[in-house]
């Protein structure tokens, strides 16, 4: 404490009473109660936040008027904190109140309390201060010459009032619980205006409350154990304990001071892990020691850890780069931003205490930083002079480190008007650096395995053209809310011959890296037997098969659907999954398609059947998995009618329309698993831009049919296209005529998003491409098909094969 007297003020004089900080918040719930207040009112900290003020903090009983300025000789006159207090409990006052009163304590005499009460107002939950002392552990050492302890009284003052007070505005937040800055300088402020909490001896004699209650001098207890021993030594009993030196059972203030620095970081502990995402958790540490135990902290980490690539190889060195990835501090706004911004990267020579600390994993501790030492710091940041912010403070450098493994570090400023960090603010420091070490590491490992999940999710999952011959598509893929995120969920469009296309879903059961590579191997499964053109149901006989071969382990359902554009028709088939949605385009109804649901693939010994269903243009088909209709503890019905109500509700474009769907099922909460969502809008190929001629196998026929392709183009208005298509057409029915066996070879034109040919024979050998020599009379065919054409395959058919071109169509 400092007291001063009227314009002349005493010399300072060291109070070192315990203070007790308990904050209120609206509900008049204690939000906050510090180690104090347990010592003073009796309820530890995990017993007391939470429970209503008024149940902690007697306030019955009443102070007699004029209380502040008569002596306080009659025990009986008052019991309880008084009716301010209550008022103020009660929210009904809105100006600081403060009084004495007397209390019984649990295991305790009754004790002498000094309070003050500050409403406090603002965007933040706390509504009410309470600060409150035993003036019984007050002694005469502690007050002006001249004033007995009677007369001691809690009152206000402005700061202004005393010497040092910008001192006293600074030291202010330590004796206001542990919280953010922003928070902190928000009740500092009301204090501030409202009127500095002092213990007036007089009219004129007043001591302002100061952070350094409950530190006493380290001379007066050597002093003291000397005396101790002294007196043991002749025989005779210890003297009794000064009252500031009664924290409690255990007595010793070193000891008390140890327990606050382990009950600091308890609370810090508490604070920070409360999120495995990395830049939270990163800023949750800053926060914790802004301001309890630093007015500055600069966090700086591992380029790779910043870059989620995993666990940093090797020990840093000169060369390694440093990423800033937060900035605390309580100076004014905007001070540090310029000159050391979040986000810069930069290495630190040899000579710094930051190489010392990163390479040797131990704490660096700088009593003050030297002009010499600030001239070397400063010497890292080009074209900026960091020198004032940091010259003649004291710094602790404490390693961030996990497995032995520096991941960063972080420094930590005091100002100058601030005791120094000694050895226990050091070993405090080593401490709190350890635990937020551990959190950072699980939280880079949380990241580091999200985005390798992500990776190999993103890299199995198909890129979906948005148009195919006679469709529309869309796609949605959401990852599951577990930890990994990776699923089994997929799916899939594969280009067809006919113009037709196949649409997947399937979903591997189960979660993890397992599922996920079972989903890519059957993915690819059913891309290669797509490109046979298998039907739908024995393409699922075949996959179940497989399924089989690879494992007991092997389960998963899938939906196929091949769509015809040209005779819109729909042919699917169904393997335990989920029923797809139609919305009809001509009345928007939509309804669940009734397919026999068939087994799981990987039962076996189960059949599957295909079901051909006729489409109108405009229809619209929803396949999802059940990970977005499926909720733990509601029905899935409710979420397949959700389903069908969103899907028919009208969109602008087929990505909002799988917007609404997510938004609709997506937002009832409990979902943990993945989800595929697919939707095609079938807008079949008009008739008009399909052209089709059987020509008969002769090779007097190959002239006919490049004639039909080259009238075909000029009435299509595709004449740039005529050269290209005339010559593979005629490649291809040369071949065909050739190998053919029946009385015709059909040729078909279908232009859609691109220009289609396919020539069709009954011979089901599938031709491929020959290196032909110079000499060679065949061979040549495919080759010319293949450098001309924008893509080209081959299939079997039920009766023969197929062999097709695409060229992409002119811009118009």
């Amino acid at each position: 404490m400092h007291s001063g007297t009227g314009t002349a003020p005493q010399s300072p004089v060291p109070g070192r009473v315990p203070l007790a900080v308990v904050v209120v918040d609206a509900s008049g719930l204690v939000s906050h109660w510090s180690t104090g207040a347990r010592r003073l009112f009796g309820p530890a900290r995990e017993d007391a936040v939470g429970r209503p003020a008024t149940d902690l903090l007697p306030v019955s009983g009443a102070l007699p008027e004029g209380l502040n300025s008569q002596a306080y000789g009659d025990e009986s006159a008052y019991d309880g904190l008084g009716p301010d207090l209550e008022s103020s409990l009660d929210g009904r006052a809105s100006y600081p109140a403060a009084g004495r009163a007397r209390l019984e304590a649990p295991r305790r005499e009754r004790i002498d309390v000094l309070w003050w009460a500050y409403p406090l107002v603002g965007p933040g939950p706390e509504k009410l201060l309470v600060l409150a002392a035993d003036a019984g552990r007050l002694h005469a050492d502690d007050v002006p010459d001249g004033h007995p302890l009677e007369r001691i009284a809690p009152g206000f003052a402005l700061h202004t009032d005393f010497p040092g007070a910008d001192e006293l505005a600074r030291g202010l937040p330590a004796i206001l619980p542990s919280m953010s800055v922003g928070e902190s300088a928000r009740i500092v402020s009301q204090v501030l205006e409202l009127g500095y909490p002092v213990l007036e001896f007089s009219l004129h004699d007043r001591v302002p409350v100061t952070a350094d209650w409950g530190v006493p001098r380290r001379a007066e207890r050597k002093a003291r154990r000397e005396e101790a021993a002294r007196a043991a030594s002749a025989g005779l009993p210890a003297p009794r304990r000064a009252p500031d030196e009664v924290y409690d059972d255990a007595g010793d203030l070193e000891y008390a001071a140890v327990r606050e620095h382990l009950e600091f970081l308890n609370e810090v502990s508490g604070r920070i892990g409360s999120s495995l995402d990395l830049s939270r958790t990163i800023i949750e540490v800053s926060r914790a020691v802004v301001p309890r135990f630093t007015d500055v902290a600069g966090t700086y980490l591992r380029e790779q850890v910043v870059a989620g690539e995993g666990f940093p190889d090797g020990p840093p060195d000169a060369t390694t780069m440093w990423h800033r990835v937060a900035l605390e501090h309580t100076d004014e706004p905007g001070r540090w931003d310029d000159v050391v911004p979040v986000g810069e990267s930069m290495p630190f020579p040899a000579h710094t205490p930051f190489f010392q600390c990163m390479t040797s994993g131990q704490p660096v501790l700088v009593p003050r930083i030297t002009e010499e030492m600030g001239n070397a710091i400063a010497s890292q940041f080009e074209k900026r002079d960091i020198r004032p912010l940091i010259t003649d403070r004291s710094m602790l450098v404490v390693p961030l480190k996990a497995r032995n493994v520096v991941l960063g570090f972080m420094i930590l400023l005091r100002h100058r008007e601030r005791p120094v960090f000694n050895d226990m603010d050091r070993v405090t420091g080593a401490e709190l650096a350890a635990r937020a070490g551990l959190v950072l590491d699980n939280a880079r490992m949380y990241t580091y395995q999200e985005s390798v999940a992500e990776t190999l999710q993103d890299s199995m999952l198909p890129h979906i053209e948005p148009h195919m011959p006679g469709c529309d598509l869309a796609t949605r893929y959401l990852p599951g809310t577990l930890l990994g995120r990776v699923g089994g969920d997929w799916f899939d469009s594969i280009k067809l011959p006919g113009s037709r296309t196949a649409l997947v879903v399937g979903d591997v059961m189960g979660h993890g890296l397992n599922s996920a590579a079972m989903m890519g191997q059957l993915r690819t499964a059913v891309q290669t037997m797509a490109a046979l053109d298998l039907p739908p149901a024995q393409l699922l006989r075949n996959l179940d098969d497989l399924a089989q071969r690879l494992g007991e382990h092997y389960l998963a359902t899938c939906l196929y659907a091949v769509y015809d554009p040209i005779a819109n028709v729909l042919e699917l088939a169904n393997a335990g999954h989920i029923p797809p949605v139609l919305v009809r385009a001509e009345d928007g109804r939509s309804e669940l398609l009734e397919l026999p649901t068939g087994a799981p693939i990987g039962v076996g010994g189960v059949p599957f059947e295909s079901v051909r269903v006729p489409m109108a243009p405009g229809d619209r088909l929803v396949m999802c998995t059940d990970g977005l209709v499926e909720v733990r503890g509601e029905d899935i019905g409710v979420g397949l009618a959700t389903l069908c109500e969103s899907a028919a509700h009208p969109a602008a474009s087929m990505d909002a329309a799988c917007d609404t769907i997510i938004r609709a099922l997506n937002t009832r909460g409990g979902r943990k698993d993945d989800v595929a969502l697919l939707m095609a809008r079938l807008n079949g190929i008009a008739p008009e831009y399909v052209a089709h001629r059987s020509v008969a196998p002769e090779p007097a026929e190959v002239s006919r049919a490049r004639a039909l392709v080259r009238d075909q183009l000029t009435a299509w208005g595709l004449g740039a296209l005529t050269a290209p298509a005339e010559l593979m057409v005629g490649e291809l029915v040369t071949n065909a005529v050739r190998h053919a066996r029946t009385r015709s070879v059909e040729v078909r034109l279908v232009r859609s998003g691109t220009l289609v040919c396919e020539v069709e024979d009954d011979d089901q050998r599938l031709p491929t491409l020959l290196n032909a020599g110079p000499g060679d009379e065949f061979g040549r065919g495919l080759r010319v098909v293949s450098a001309l054409a924008r893509e080209w395959g081959t299939s079997r058919t039920g009766s023969g094969k197929t062999v097709w071109f695409e060229l992409a169509l002119p811009r118009t």
